[in-house]
C-alpha cells in the first residue's frame, strides 16, 4: 500500500497549472472510475487515470509527471466521453504530458522520439510523410529491425510512398510552427 503524508508532498502550484492550462476544474473529479473503465491502454498504465486525477487532486506532482501513463495515453478521449462531470481528461493528460517534457521528466522516451519525428514531418512537408517518419525515428532510436516483419504488408498498399507529397498551404503550418515557439520561448 502507497501512505504518503499529503502535506508534505502537496503541491498547490501544480494543482493550479494544470487546472490553468487545461481549462478543467479538477476539484469535480469525484472518482466514479470511468475513465479508468473506458481506457484502451489502462492494461499497460503504472497508475490507472482515475488514479492520475485523484493524485492531482492532492498535488502528488511527482508521482503524476513521472508515471509512464501519461506518455501511453492515446488521447481518443474515451476517458472524456464517459465523464459524467463533463472533464475533458485527455486534455488533462496531454498538458500532464507537456509539463512533464518542459521540466524533462519523459518516462517514455520512445514516445517523445516518435513525436519529435512526426512533428518535424509535419513543419517540413505541411504532412506526414510516413517513410521519413519512420527514417527518423529509426536514426534517433537506433532501431533498425523493429518493425522491418511488417514491410511485405505495408509495402504493397502504397502507404509508403519514396517521395515526400508537399501540401498547399504549407505556409499556414510553418505559421503554426512559428506561433508555437514565439509561444513556448516567453
Amino acid at each position: 500500500m502507497d501512505v504518503t503524508n499529503l502535506e508534505s508532498v502537496r503541491d498547490d502550484d501544480f494543482i493550479h497549472a494544470v487546472m490553468e492550462e487545461s481549462g478543467q476544474d479538477l476539484t469535480h473529479c469525484y472518482q466514479c472510475g470511468n475513465c479508468t473503465a473506458g481506457c484502451p491502454c489502462g492494461f499497460a498504465y503504472d497508475i490507472q487515470v482515475s488514479q492520475i486525477m485523484r493524485n492531482l487532486q492532492a498535488g502528488r506532482k511527482d508521482k503524476v509527471l513521472n508515471s509512464r501513463s501519461i506518455w501511453l495515453c492515446l488521447s481518443c478521449s474515451s476517458c472524456t466521453t464517459r465523464c459524467p462531470n463533463n472533464i475533458d481528461v485527455a486534455r488533462v493528460m496531454d498538458v500532464l504530458r507537456h509539463i512533464a517534457r518542459r521540466e524533462g521528466r519523459v518516462a517514455e522516451k520512445g514516445v517523445t522520439t516518435f513525436w519529435d519525428a512526426f512533428l518535424a514531418s509535419v513543419r517540413k512537408h505541411g504532412r506526414v510523410y510516413e517513410l521519413g517518419v519512420v527514417a527518423n525515428y529509426v536514426a534517433r532510436t537506433g532501431r533498425v529491425w523493429t518493425d522491418i516483419d511488417l514491410l511485405p504488408r505495408i509495402a504493397p498498399k502504397g502507404k509508403l510512398s519514396p517521395m515526400p507529397h508537399d501540401i498547399q498551404g504549407r505556409d499556414e503550418i510553418a505559421r503554426i510552427f512559428q506561433r508555437y515557439e514565439e509561444e513556448r520561448t516567453r
